[in-house]
């Protein structure tokens, strides 16, 4: 059953613009999924400017889920990892107890006529969850597990979907699927999970008479038999599972406890996040107590 239809709100990041669907009034959460951001697409004619490189940041209370398009970013973080991402491949970083970590761009995409376009997503953690350990697992795009089915070309890269099982652990149930769609093809939305959305990256789709196109996401309850169709061609995000209760979130902590944030608010006001190694500079903590723009 279709519940609702939420449009990417066009944010300025600094060094381009990302559509920020989630969090949404009245919607602002599917299944674990807090936080999703379409990132571009955005060409930098003489390549990257310094302004786009996110800084060192924290986080607390969640998993982040970066997947690419086109481009390629450098993740460092407190724990001491240091990754590239390029398309296909798949970053997911455990923030638990607290992680601070840079997104940049190098190498190729200090070039001029560098693409960048992707996805970033945050996955809320059950409440026994939130305090686990920081951790990283990248996943190449070899490993990434993909089929095809007629005119359907997919990507399961997290979580469990289309029967096809878990690359890594994830701490609740979960999917989240990259969708490659002929004109015409039907494609359903994974089934026995209580929530789940369809993000149109490009292209357009139809259900139920309507057409949805980029930049639209359809937020669907119920567990099973729900389909979407090509009305051209188009490539969707598949994302959803199961409900962990209410989150807060205040720039980029999330918790089920406000008084958390309070904690992690101070922590890096003092300087008590662990940095990554070759690091120097950083975001400071916004000045004012309301809710501010998340850094990916």
């Amino acid at each position: 059953m279709l519940e609702t239809v939420i449009s990417a709100r066009r944010r300025d990041l600094g060094g381009f613009e990302v559509g920020r669907v989630l969090p949404f009034p009245g919607r602002r959460m599917v299944g674990p999924f807090v936080f999703f951001d379409h990132m571009g697409p955005a060409m930098f004619a003489s390549g990257a400017p310094r302004s786009a490189d996110v800084r060192p940041h924290p986080h607390i209370g969640l998993c982040t889920l970066t997947y690419l398009f086109s481009g390629e970013i450098r993740h460092r973080d407190s724990t001491g990892v240091e990754q590239g991402i390029r398309p296909g491949e798949v970053n997911w970083m455990t923030a638990g107890s607290g992680i601070s970590h840079s997104e940049r761009f190098e190498g190729p995409m200090r070039e001029a006529h560098a693409r960048i376009e992707g996805m970033q997503a945050w996955i809320a953690l059950p409440e026994q969850d939130e305090e686990t350990a920081p951790g990283f697992v990248h996943i190449p795009s070899t490993a990434v597990s993909s089929f095809r089915d007629g005119g359907l070309a997919a990507s399961v890269i997290a979580g469990a979907a289309f029967g096809v099982a878990p690359r890594f652990e994830t701490f609740s149930p979960l999917f989240y699927v990259h969708v490659a769609l002929e004109a015409g093809a039907v494609c359903p939305l994974p089934e026995g999970y209580s929530e789940r959305a369809a993000y149109v990256v490009s292209g357009a789709i139809e259900h139920a008479g309507r057409r949805y196109g980029a930049g639209e996401m359809l937020v669907f309850t119920g567990s099973g038999g729900d389909t979407v169709r090509a009305s051209e061609p188009a490539v969707l995000m598949l994302l959803g599972g199961e409900p962990l209760g209410e989150r807060h979130l205040w720039w980029n902590f999330v918790s089920s406890r406000k008084e958390r944030i309070e904690q992690a608010k101070a922590d890096w006001l003092a300087g008590r996040f662990a940095m990554p190694p070759g690091e120097e500079e950083f975001i400071p903590l916004p000045e004012d107590t309301r809710p501010s723009e998340p850094k990916p």
